[in-house]
């Protein structure tokens, strides 16, 4: 199994935004095929050296995150509105 986390930090993170980014990542749900568990959330601390969103992904294998990361959905739709939003993003990717 491998696990994929990535952090966001937003340009403008407001409520509807993060409402927004959160909702795209789980609208991944049955309409990604490699995906194998997805969940999403919002940081609720605020502090300085936090990041706003955070996404975290399940694959059976790195082939299948290889697929995922050209996926039509992903790319046209969730991809697009999370690149128009973020400032940075960091991630880590391993195997659990």
């Amino acid at each position: 199994m491998i696990k994929h986390i990535v952090c966001y930090k937003l340009k403008d993170p407001s409520p509807e935004t993060l409402a927004k980014m959160k909702e795209l990542f789980l609208s991944m749900r049955g309409r990604v095929s490699e995906l194998k568990e997805v969940t999403a959330g919002i940081d609720a601390l605020k502090s300085p050296r936090s990041y706003d969103v955070v996404l975290e992904a399940k694959f059976d294998s790195f082939e299948d995150m290889a697929a995922y990361k050209k996926n039509e959905y992903h790319v046209s739709v969730v991809q697009k509105f999370v690149h128009s939003v973020i400032e940075k993003s960091v991630s880590v990717d391993y195997e659990c």
